[in-house]
């Protein structure tokens, strides 16, 4: 395995413990929902990573749902939270 690669893969999974950390503590939802956030931009920057070092675009598709997911998720708590502070 390349070693640039295991470097890589070392940062971003403390970097990815520490966003699980913030996960589970909270205090708030959205600390949790910013924390969900930065764990799947770390997942894409890894996959992109791999990508351009191994040189192929096999997981592209991935890269893109997996920012699909991120956005709408962010939009839907968004959304939650400005009705659920309507309601108080």
């Amino acid at each position: 395995m390349n070693t640039l690669l295991v470097v890589i893969y070392v940062v971003f999974a403390v970097a990815a413990l520490l966003t699980l950390w913030r996960i589970v503590i909270g205090p708030s939802i959205l600390d949790r929902a910013v924390a969900s956030d930065v764990l799947l931009t770390e997942v894409m920057c890894v996959l992109g990573a791999e990508m351009a070092i191994n040189q192929h675009t096999r997981t592209l598709p991935v890269l893109l749902i997996i920012a699909a997911v991120g956005v709408f998720g962010s939009i839907s708590i968004a959304r939650f939270v400005a009705r659920r502070d309507q309601d108080s």
